[in-house]
C-alpha cells in the first residue's frame, strides 16, 4: 500500500480549498434537531443537511441511497473506481464509516463568527459542526473520492453512512440497522486520534417531583412579602454542560443577593447578572403581596462543554444551585418542599464534584478511567421540578452499583427517577488487526506512534461489535466541541482525509 501514499497525499493537498467549500456548505445549515415533519423525522434542518450531503456524494461518483432522511449512504464499490451503477458497489462490503450531520444547540456567545456562518481564521475553520461532526464527515467523503478518482483497486467496498440524530439518541442508526447489517469493520470519525477502542457506559436519566406550591398566608398582608424561588431553569441537552442558567426570586433585594453571588463566582468562576423585574410577585406566587420592585432575575453565565468531560466546563446550573444554598437562610419560605429539593440537589451534585462521589457512585478502572457525572438540565417552579443528569461509566459499573444508588439518593430527596436502563461500556480489543491497521495509517500521515485510548464520550459505534472511534481530534487541541467558537484546524482536516483513505485501502484489501 505504500505505493499509494504519495498519490493520496498530493490529491488531498490539491483539494484543500474544495474541501473547505464543501464543509462551509454543510455548516451553513442549522441542523439542530427540530419538530418532526412528514418525511423529515428530525425536522427541517437535519433533512436539509442530509439533502446537501446527498448532492455532494452524487457529485463525487458514489452510489447514493437516502433512508427516509434518517441517514444517507454513499457506496464506493470494490475492484473498480466506477461506482456509477444504479445498484452500486460490490456485494461484499469491508468497511462502514459513520459520521453525523446534526449538531448541538448554540448560544449567543460566539466571538469569532456566528455559529452557522463558517469563517476561516489563522488556519482554522470556525462554525458549529466543523469539529462535530460535519468536518470529519467531509474528510471521510474526500477519502472515498480520492480512492475513486485515483483508481486505487479495492477488493471490498466501503460505505459512508451520514446520519442526522447522533446528538439526541442515535435513533437514525437504529432505523438504518433495522434494514442493513453491520459491516465487518466500522469506524466513526467523531472523537480523537489515534484510535478509541473503549467507550464508557452511559446513564442519562431524568427525574421529577410535584409540590404544593402555595406560599404561607401572611399574618399582616399589608406589610408582608414572602421571599422564595420562583423559577430556576438551565440546560436543554443531557450531553452538554449547561453554560447558562436563569434564576427568579421574589421578595429579596439585589443588595441581599449580590454578596452571595460574588462569593459563588469566586468559588466557581461562573458570573451572575442581577436585574429587577417590575412584575408583581403575586402574579407567580400564590399568597404573596404585590410589590413591583421585589422580583429579581439572576442570569448565570458559565462555559459549556461535552458532558463526558464536565470538568472542562463551568456548569452554570450547579453554580446557581450553590447560590440558592447560600441564599436559603434569607428566604422566608425556607420550609417548602421545593426549596428542600433544590438544596438536596446541590448536595448530590455539588459544583466541584464531577465524578459522582457525593452521589455515592464514584468508581475507577485502569483502562477506562473514572465515573463522570454532569447535572445538565433543570426546570423548577414552586409547583414542580424536572431534571436530567448524564453519567459516563467505566468498566465495573453496573445497574446495581450505579443506577440503583442514584435512584435511591434521589428518592430520599423526594424526587422520582425514571427507570432508565444504562448502556454498558464498549470495547474492541486493542491488539486486534483492525485497530493495528488504523494505528499504522495514523502514524503514516501524522508521524506519531499512537496507542489505543478510552473515552467517556459515546459515539455512533457504541452498539456495534466491531466499531471504534478514529479521529478527527488531535492530542492537545481543544476544538470547543459542543461549545462556543467550535473550530477544526484545516491541516488536521486534510490530514484526516489522507488517513481515512489510507485506512480504507488497507482494510478493504486485506
Amino acid at each position: 500500500m505504500d505505493s499509494y501514499r504519495e498519490k493520496i497525499e498530493a490529491y488531498m493537498d490539491g483539494k484543500k480549498e474544495e474541501m473547505l467549500e464543501d464543509l462551509k456548505t454543510l455548516v451553513r445549515i442549522d441542523s439542530q434537531k427540530g419538530a418532526a415533519e412528514e418525511g423529515k423525522p428530525f425536522g427541517a434542518g437535519p433533512a436539509a443537511a442530509i439533502a446537501a450531503a446527498q448532492e455532494l456524494m452524487q457529485r463525487y461518483g458514489l452510489t447514493v441511497r437516502n433512508y427516509e432522511n434518517y441517514v444517507v449512504t454513499g457506496d464506493l464499490a470494490a475492484s473498480s473506481a466506477d461506482t456509477s451503477s444504479e445498484e452500486g458497489g460490490s456485494a461484499e462490503k469491508g468497511l462502514d464509516i459513520l459520521a453525523h450531520l446534526d449538531v448541538v444547540p448554540v448560544t449567543e456567545d460566539w466571538t469569532v463568527t456566528q455559529p452557522f456562518d463558517p469563517r476561516v481564521v489563522d488556519g482554522r475553520i470556525y462554525g458549529r459542526g466543523t469539529a462535530d461532526d460535519k468536518g470529519p464527515a467531509v474528510a471521510a467523503l474526500y477519502a472515498l473520492r480520492a480512492i475513486r478518482e485515483l483508481g486505487i483497486p479495492m477488493k471490498k467496498g466501503v460505505r459512508l453512512v451520514l446520519g442526522s440524530d447522533e446528538e439526541c439518541g442515535s435513533s437514525d442508526l437504529a432505523y438504518y440497522f433495522g434494514i442493513e447489517k453491520e459491516a465487518p469493520y466500522t469506524f466513526t470519525p467523531d472523537a480523537e486520534f489515534p484510535v478509541i477502542n473503549i467507550e464508557k457506559g452511559r446513564l442519562a436519566a431524568s427525574f421529577h417531583a410535584e409540590f404544593g406550591g402555595e406560599a404561607p398566608e401572611a399574618e399582616n398582608s399589608a406589610q408582608t412579602v414572602y421571599s422564595r424561588i420562583l423559577r430556576l431553569k438551565s440546560g436543554d441537552k443531557a450531553n452538554v454542560v449547561p453554560g447558562r442558567a436563569t434564576l427568579e426570586i421574589a421578595g429579596l433585594r439585589a443588595e441581599t443577593v449580590r454578596p452571595a453571588a460574588d462569593e459563588t463566582t469566586r468559588e466557581t468562576g461562573v458570573s451572575f447578572e442581577i436585574s429587577e423585574c417590575k412584575a408583581a410577585v403575586s402574579e407567580s406566587v400564590p399568597g404573596a403581596v404585590q410589590d413591583a420592585g421585589m422580583r429579581l432575575r439572576i442570569d448565570a453565565r458559565g462555559c459549556s462543554a461535552h458532558a463526558s468531560t464536565p470538568q472542562e466546563g463551568k456548569n452554570a446550573l450547579t453554580a446557581t444551585l450553590r447560590l440558592v444554598s447560600k441564599l436559603s437562610g434569607s428566604l422566608t419560605c425556607g420550609e417548602d418542599d421545593g426549596l428542600r429539593a433544590l438544596l438536596a440537589l446541590e448536595r448530590l451534585f455539588p459544583y466541584e464534584d464531577t465524578c459522582g462521589k457525593s452521589a455515592g457512585v464514584y468508581r475507577e478502572d485502569a483502562q477506562s478511567g473514572a465515573v463522570t457525572l454532569c447535572f445538565s438540565i433543570l426546570d423548577y417552579t414552586p409547583e414542580r421540578l424536572s431534571g436530567t443528569f448524564d453519567a459516563r461509566l467505566p468498566v465495573g459499573c453496573t445497574e446495581e452499583n450505579t443506577r440503583r444508588p442514584l435512584m435511591e439518593a434521589l428518592a430520599e430527596a423526594g424526587l422520582e427517577m425514571e427507570d432508565t436502563p444504562m448502556s454498558k461500556p464498549h470495547c474492541v480489543p486493542g491488539d486486534s488487526a483492525f485497530v493495528k491497521i488504523l494505528l499504522e495509517s495514523y502514524k503514516r500521515y501524522s508521524g506519531i506512534k499512537g496507542e489505543p485510548l478510552s473515552t467517556g464520550g459515546g459515539t455512533y459505534v457504541h452498539g456495534l461489535e466491531r466499531g471504534v472511534a478514529f479521529g478527527c481530534g488531535t492530542p492537545g487541541v481543544d476544538n470547543h466541541m459542543h461549545g462556543d467558537d467550535e473550530f477544526m484546524e484545516i491541516d488536521t482536516l486534510v490530514m484526516s482525509a489522507k488517513i481515512f483513505a489510507d485506512a480504507a485501502v488497507r482494510i478493504c484489501n486485506e
